[in-house]
């Protein structure tokens, strides 16, 4: 019975790594190169910049929260998320789609709510 039990564990976690490894992991930052630059908030000044962590997207211009990520079936993330931009007052809601970039599997890119692509980013060195 023990080993039933086992054999049922190792499977649950077998297919919990396959389903992180086809989806796309954020624990460590993405960025452009001054997204990366800034990633630990130097507040290098830099007209363009896009960064991606686990619970943020940053750029030049906006700051946004993550409130939720739901993983697609193609392997994409639809992150829903509160922005701030600079000069305004107040949160508002956005949706985010971040994929693996055709070109480059090691990089991502990441498209805004209508689809039109922001930039793609690189894992931060």
């Amino acid at each position: 019975m023990r080993a039933l039990h086992l054999a049922i564990a190792a499977a649950a976690m077998l297919a919990a790594g396959q389903a992180l490894a086809a989806g796309i992991d954020l624990s460590k930052p993405y960025g452009d190169k001054y997204g990366c630059i800034n990633r630990n908030g130097q507040q290098v000044a830099a007209d363009k910049m896009l960064l991606v962590t686990g619970k943020e997207l940053i750029t030049a211009a906006s700051a946004c929260t993550f409130s939720d990520k739901q993983v697609q079936a193609d392997g994409s993330l639809v992150v829903t998320a509160k922005c701030e931009a600079e000069g305004e007052d107040g949160q508002a809601p956005a949706k985010f789609t971040i994929k693996r970039s055709a070109k480059n599997a090691k990089k991502l890119v990441v498209a805004d709510g209508d689809g039109n692509v922001m930039g793609e980013v690189a894992r931060c060195k």
